[in-house]
């Protein structure tokens, strides 16, 4: 599409960008004056792409426009993003089946089928099993079954899908929180939960049936955390064999981990903060400060408000 950044600078209103850690599609929104009635409505499923600082923060497609106005207060379009097309095959049944192959193979013969290009992050794509299969999966359903199975992200981004292990944060930046006391620092407000009680369990079960014995087994996988208490979690879905119960099982252990606590800090505008980067809090309180992982960032630019950027955040460290 064509770049209209320089046209609409003078009548842009506000932008968020929300930058998901794979379990819901990034997005965006803009708002645009229209006193005039001069702004044309841009095309659903036209490429939209924003820069804050001169960096690229959404990389996605339009999803909806609407146009509002009254009387006294004027006429303004808002403009809706996704990181990925909704009307795309994504979202379409499969019914295909691989045997003796890989994730990297598996996955990405889905991927093909929906028209999606592939990124298999860390090893996560040398995982050999003897079946894996679509069973009337769309591809956002196949990525987010194994995601949740092998503690890892599944997203969708533009025409391609990205599956990256959870613990391994490559490439992204370190963001760094500082609560100033005598000089400001760029935290703006903060709202930890350092530790969590419900979601953790001591250890993780998972049931898989032997072919061979014609016997039902069952797998158990310490999930240990600190104040992890004594429950178990029991897999309420079946493995096909031992090796996949025990990926379940580790998988249930870094949910565990992620889980331990939350919560959420605005920063003054950071445009390299990015979901699964690890942030570090100093200077709030003795429980709070630590390292934790980024569950989402909101970046939220406006005409009269300035700039922040908003982090919510999972796994103490």
């Amino acid at each position: 599409g064509a770049d209209f950044s320089s046209k609409l600078a003078p009548y842009l209103l506000d932008i968020s960008v929300t930058d998901k850690a794979g379990a819901v599609s990034d997005s965006a929104s803009i708002s645009i004056d229209n006193t005039d009635g001069h702004a044309g409505v841009p095309q659903e499923g036209a490429p939209l792409v924003i820069f804050l600082e001169g960096a690229p923060v959404f990389n996605g497609v339009i999803d909806s426009v609407r146009c509002s106005g009254s009387r006294s207060g004027g006429r303004k379009i808002a403009i809706n993003g996704k990181g990925f097309d909704p009307r795309s095959k994504a979202k379409e049944p499969q019914q295909l089946h691989q045997d003796d192959s890989s994730l990297q193979s598996f996955l990405g013969k889905v991927a093909d089928s929906a028209g999606f290009s592939l990124s298999i992050k860390g090893d996560l794509g040398s995982i050999e099993r003897d079946y894996w299969a679509a069973d009337g999966e769309s591809l956002i359903h196949v990525g987010q079954r194994l995601a949740r199975e092998l503690n890892a992200t599944f997203k969708l981004q533009g025409n391609k899908a990205v599956l990256a292990p959870r613990d391994e944060p490559a490439g992204l930046s370190v963001v760094a929180g500082i609560v100033g006391r005598e000089q400001a620092g760029n935290v703006i407000d903060w709202d930890i939960a350092p530790y969590t009680g419900r979601p953790k369990f001591a250890q993780a079960r998972v049931q898989w049936f032997d072919r061979k014995t014609a016997e039902t087994k069952e797998e158990k996988v310490e999930t240990p955390i600190e104040g992890g208490g004594e429950a178990s979690n029991l897999v309420r879905s079946r493995a096909m064999d031992a090796e996949q119960a025990q990926r379940i099982g580790k998988g249930r252990g870094g949910e565990n981990r992620r889980e331990g606590g939350d919560g959420s800090v605005t920063l003054d505008l950071t445009v390299t903060a990015k979901a699964e980067g690890i942030f570090t809090l100093t200077g709030a309180d003795a429980g709070a400060d630590g390292i934790y992982r980024i569950e989402s960032v909101t970046h939220s630019a406006n005409r009269s408000g300035g700039s922040i950027t908003k982090l919510e955040l999972k796994q103490p460290e």
